[in-house]
């Protein structure tokens, strides 16, 4: 057998079905007729038998319904162990490996407990299911869950980009109109010195025709006071 067929379930001697792999599987039914017990039917539906091709010939191996002994359970404890070692599996964290042994380990102990108890055995089949169920819902809820970061990652990384190119975009809105603001503030200062220096003009201007007003308005004062001083002498 392959080392594909190896598992910590216990089953029985492999039986050769048929030579061929397109043959008729008749001996295969008939094999599952001849279990006679409620037992060994209730371990086939609960662990069913598993069938191969080796070299062109088809095989079937049936869980065992032999009792486990207390030394098939320390046995099964160190064969686990022993296991995880060579296929080196992780011990903490999320590990198919570790995942798959201890499965198969389950199934063991589902196995011998349904032996001796075949209620007690269904009831573990129903736990072991409803378990897969949630471990496979969690593994949903994580694989979206990675999803849904991976497209916000995205839109973020679109939207910090989108961000980086309008702050570079506003920076250079805020220099030109910078510029504007300091070429604006010189014209005012150019306006205000131009402004200043007109109005010392006109002021200068100013007080020059204002002299010679006064002197024009002298001159004709003393003439008239000429005038004035002549015709009283007559």
């Amino acid at each position: 057998m392959n080392k594909s067929h190896e598992s910590l379930v216990k089953y029985d001697s492999p039986t050769l079905i048929n030579t061929s792999v397109g043959g008729n599987k008749s001996t295969l039914a008939n094999a599952n007729n001849n279990s006679n017990t409620s037992t060994e039917d209730i371990l086939n539906s609960i662990l069913p038998p598993r069938e191969w091709t080796e070299d062109g010939q088809l095989w079937v191996q049936y869980v065992s319904s032999v009792p486990a002994t207390r030394h098939d359970i320390v046995n099964l404890q160190q064969e686990l162990d022993k296991k995880l070692l060579l296929r080196k599996a992780r011990e903490t964290g999320i590990c198919p490996i570790r995942e798959e042994l201890y499965s198969q380990c389950f199934d063991e102990l589902i196995r011998q407990i349904t032996i001796n108890c075949a209620e007690r055995g269904l009831l573990l089949l129903r736990i072991r299911d409803e378990i897969r169920m949630t471990i496979s819902s969690y593994q949903s809820l994580y694989e979206s869950s990675i999803a849904f970061g991976m497209r916000k990652s995205l839109q973020s990384k679109q939207i910090k980009t989108k961000l980086y190119k309008e702050t570079s975009q506003l920076k250079r809105e805020c220099d030109e109109l910078e510029k504007e603001i300091n070429g604006l503030n010189e014209q005012i200062i150019t306006i205000k010195q131009n402004y200043n220096k007109k109005q010392e003009n006109l002021k200068l201007k100013h007080d020059n025709d204002i002299k010679q007003i006064k002197q024009q308005n002298d001159g004709l004062k003393q003439e008239l006071e000429k005038l004035l001083t002549l015709q009283i002498k007559k």
